[in-house]
């Protein structure tokens, strides 16, 4: 009887591979369908590219994507996983990613002097990943992370041993491979990682591109993530006087109009004042609170080139391949613009609790991640505002039977609002919750409920301006 043979070994491996990429494809549309991210780092001339070349030809490249950043020192003006939003997988897909918020990190960490963070930078920085990851994987993305390690002596003989023209690479990471010290520095950063790293060894090529493909291939085959009960029951917040009861003051017209031209002209000169940074101002509120209209007079004064704006609604079927947030990122306003929504990602605590269209643990555990995903925006130098707008059930009534009378109207009342209604008071519940939940002085809730038009504009705008001046004199 004879010993298994390394060709046994590889058309064991290659058919496990195949057999999980083709199971992962398949789970997609399923209750329990994840995605495989693969984030690879390292030492250069360790064989990531080797290994990950090898790894297309074991498996079904076709089902197997790849693609790759070069480090570089982190843009402050956006969240650091900004710029890898492109690159998270749909579920059902398999990606290897070379260069990610990792060597990002890394690059930050060891730039010149005048560019480098602190330590206690990077161990911050280090634990918003740890969020981030940990919000992916709740979402259904398994992460692979692999660290090609190589000894100092072999990294200097390949230097010795590449061609000229490949010497290029002897600077990634912002480091001389011909200086120890800087090595030695990257090591270190490398041992400040989780646990959740796994070393290849890339003294042997063969060793090396088998232990990275059984890697990829014990990630393809692991289950997803449970998703973690709270421990404590969930305790509802008290609901505030002003949603229950809000202004019926009557605004009159001349007045309105004089108010409002002076508070467009302020928030629009505020906005140009900002220099750079980003802009994100949310709408929600209850049906026919004046949401379109607040959002018209706040863009009045601007060029429509200055802003983007919006209307969220239930998700697209390819939307639901990927982690709840991720539609929401797309949206995000680049360095200088300035993006409103109307409706967002509080729709997971809002229509989806009341509908029951996700479980109470997806959205009792999302307003955790969506305080974490502002508080990544505003870190990173964005400016966000968030408007509650509010008006009674019986205002409500009026507004829906006036919409249904008028024809030009008659396209923003559906089935749906009207159903509701009969929910009324599930959405006032859900929005005391909301409330009482995010509400931050660096993402601040402005509750503005009146039965009166004029009135709820008027508030808008003073709140747009009360914020941005706070923000920019600070």
């Amino acid at each position: 009887m004879t010993g298994t043979t390394p060709n046994d070994i590889e058309h064991s491996l290659r058919l496990a591979l195949i057999e999980a990429q083709y199971a992962l494809k398949n789970s997609a549309n399923s209750a329990n369908g994840r995605s495989v991210l693969v984030l690879v780092s390292g030492v250069e001339l360790a064989g990531k590219g080797e290994a990950v070349t090898q790894l297309r030809e074991w498996a079904d490249p076709r089902l197997l994507q790849v693609s790759a950043h070069l480090p570089r020192v982190q843009d402050w003006q956006r969240p650091f996983w900004q710029p890898y939003i492109a690159d998270i997988p749909e579920r059902g897909g398999l990606k290897v990613l070379f260069g990610n918020w990792y060597g990002d990190l890394f690059a930050a960490r060891l730039a010149n002097k005048k560019q480098r963070i602190s330590a206690a930078d990077f161990k911050q920085q280090l634990q918003e990943i740890e969020a981030f990851e940990h919000y992916l994987r709740q979402e259904g993305v398994t992460l692979i992370k692999c660290w090609f390690d190589l000894s100092w002596s072999t990294l200097q003989q390949r230097l010795n041993d590449i061609e000229p023209s490949l010497l290029k690479w002897q600077k990634l990471h912002g480091l001389d491979w011909r200086d120890r010290a800087e090595y030695d520095k990257l090591q270190d950063l490398r041992r400040q990682l989780g646990k959740d790293w796994l070393t290849i060894d890339g003294e042997d090529a063969d060793a090396r591109n088998l232990a990275f493909a059984q890697q990829v291939l014990q990630g393809l085959k692991s289950p997803r993530l449970a998703r973690r009960r709270s421990t404590q029951q969930w305790q509802p917040s008290a609901v505030p006087p002003v949603l229950q009861a809000p202004d019926r003051q009557i605004l009159k017209k001349e007045q309105y109009k004089q108010q409002r031209k002076q508070l467009q002209t302020e928030v629009t000169d505020l906005l140009r004042k900002r220099g750079e940074r980003p802009v994100i101002v949310v709408f929600e509120g209850m049906d026919a609170a004046g949401k379109g209209g607040a959002i018209r007079r706040v863009v009045a004064q601007l060029d429509p080139r200055e802003y983007q704006i919006h209307c969220i609604a239930a998700p697209e079927a390819y939307e639901l391949r990927y982690p709840y947030l991720w539609r929401f990122w797309r949206r995000l306003p680049a360095r200088s613009g300035m993006a409103i929504f109307d409706r967002s990602w509080y729709g997971r605590v809002l229509v989806e609790r009341v509908e029951q269209l996700v479980s109470p643990v997806d959205w009792q555990r999302a307003y955790t991640e969506i305080n974490h995903f502002e508080r990544n925006l505003t870190d990173a130098g964005a400016i966000v505002i968030k408007f509650w707008l509010s008006i009674d059930n019986d205002e409500q009534l009026l507004r829906f039977n006036a919409r249904q009378d008028t024809p030009h109207k008659r396209f923003k009342l559906t089935d749906d609002d009207w159903r509701n209604r009969e929910r009324w008071d599930e959405y006032v519940q859900a929005a005391s919750d909301l409330l009482s939940r995010t509400d931050h002085a660096h993402a601040p809730w402005v509750v503005v409920a009146t039965n009166d038009k004029y009135t709820a504009r008027l508030a808008v705008l003073q709140g747009l301006v009360r914020h941005l001046k706070q923000v920019l004199s600070a």
